[in-house]
């Protein structure tokens, strides 16, 4: 039963992944939970992230092979792409996935309540549709992110971001995304591999900002021989409706470009922490410039009672990560086991084609932190693709802290990188030497292999020329 003093013991705000764990392990351990959810129970991975994302970027990937098959002695004749019917197939399996979220509550025994939820104080939740107020001893915020736009930008109320883009009525002609963060790649990527005339606008010099130079560099001439065109150093200027009945837009750049013919235009520039209006001064919880709740390392804010997991702490936005700090609030506070999930050496993925797979330091992070490093690097053909017209490339990446010879850093951009990096992050977390990657046997043939059987470190080119 909940305390007598309030309504619950627990009063989640979010029911996305770590929402949704923190509530039901909560509820298991007999706290009398709820939590409110404003759109849909899945969060962003379910409804408009990871999940759909992932879909789209398999119906993509159909076209390269459907070219390489031919190499294998396949005739498949001309294929033909049916956006509605994917979409559609696509949306049904999130409103499935969404409605096991809602089940996996009511199975814990959580209240689960479809309302926006504010706060009112450090124990009042208001629920904006009811118009009613609610107590809880405990307050978990969970409410992830939004995808940001340029409201100064005129004409921005003809764009729009990625959260939209799992429902277009039709598959666009032409596309143009703004951003060269990882959703806006991989989605330059899914439409061009749908055939859309794709042109990704990025303010900087090479896409993937924050990742290791060799991924930055692999994965930006991917695009480019994917069909993207990429323009850098510019950002929009203005957009302007042509054609109002096609939706047609002429795109003007900030570097005097001008894209005619666009049938959408797509902000990919970021997620922003959603906490604008939740009522978080009110409850005297602490923000950061970006809007980010401010955490110690057990989640709890500023005041004793809240606490924030997920995307809204802008710690390390990715869903297992959420899922780990739900599960280590209930310890917390409800296990009398203080845990404090361990946010170094996560690995993860991104869904360009071919994908990324790392974790780990970068090198540029190695060499800041620890000064000399070992690098190991190896660029290579996988075999599928040898005797296909336009094979892709492997590039296969390890940092070993010189010290002592443990590899600190893995970095992969190939085929199968996300299912590998997976396994190699296993031995990075447990602090394995480079040795101790060679003797592991390799595993032929296959591009996994590289990884125990890169013998020599590399050196930079000025540095050889010195030698």
């Amino acid at each position: 039963m909940a305390d007598h003093e309030f309504d619950y013991d627990l009063f989640t705000i979010g029911a996305g992944s770590g929402g949704v764990r923190a509530s039901r392990l909560s509820a298991m351990k007999g706290k009398k939970v709820a939590v409110a959810e404003e759109y849909r129970p899945g969060g962003t991975c379910v409804i408009r992230g990871c999940v759909p994302k992932k879909f789209m970027v398999y119906a993509s990937s159909f076209s390269k092979s459907f070219k390489q098959a031919k190499a294998y002695g396949w005739d498949v004749g001309a294929p033909s792409f049916n956006w509605p019917k994917f979409r559609d197939t696509m949306n049904a399996e999130v409103d499935r996935l969404s409605g096991i979220y809602s089940r996996n509550l009511a199975n814990a025994g959580v209240e689960l309540i479809e309302d926006r939820a504010v706060l009112e104080g450090p124990n009042t939740i208001r629920l904006v549709k009811q118009d009613r107020t609610v107590t809880a001893k405990h307050i978990l915020i969970a409410v992830g992110g939004a995808p940001n736009m340029d409201d100064s930008l005129p004409g921005v109320e003809h764009a729009i971001t990625s959260n939209e883009l799992f429902h277009l009525p039709k598959l666009p002609k032409h596309i143009v995304i703004a951003g060269g963060g990882y959703i806006a790649v991989e989605f330059a990527q899914v439409f061009a591999g749908l055939g859309v005339e794709t042109c990704l606008v990025y303010r900087g010099e090479t896409v993937l900002r924050g990742f290791d130079d060799d991924v930055r560099t692999a994965v930006h001439e991917g695009l480019k021989e994917a069909g993207v065109r990429v323009i850098t150093h510019t950002v929009f200027d203005k957009i302007e409706l042509t054609d109002e009945s096609a939706g047609t837009k002429r795109l003007s750049l900030k570097n005097g470009d001008v894209i005619e013919d666009v049938d959408q235009v797509v902000f990919a520039i970021g997620r922003d922490p959603y906490t604008k209006g939740l009522g978080l001064e009110t409850a005297g919880v602490e923000v950061d410039d970006k809007g980010a709740i401010k955490v110690d390392a057990y989640s709890k804010t500023s005041v004793d009672n809240i606490y924030a997991v997920g995307d809204v702490t802008d710690r390390v936005n990715l869903t297992p990560v959420a899922i780990r700090e739900g599960a280590a609030f209930v310890d917390t506070v409800y296990g009398d086991k203080p845990n404090a999930y361990d946010h170094s050496t996560i690995a993860s993925a991104v869904f360009t084609q071919p994908p990324v797979g790392t974790v780990g330091l970068t090198e540029a992070e190695a060499r800041k932190q620890y000064g000399e490093v070992d690098i190991y690097k190896s660029q290579f053909r996988p075999m599928k693709g040898i005797i296909t017209d336009h094979p892709d490339r492997m590039m296969m990446k390890l940092i070993v802290r010189a010290s002592d010879q443990v590899v600190i850093g893995v970095h992969l951009v190939g085929d199968d990188s996300p299912e590998i990096i997976q396994a190699v992050g296993i031995a990075v977390k447990a602090g394995l030497t480079k040795s101790q990657f060679d003797e592991t046997c390799a595993v032929h043939p296959s591009v996994a292999e590289e990884l125990v059987t890169m013998k020599e470190k590399w050196i930079p080119p000025e540095l050889r020329a010195a030698q």
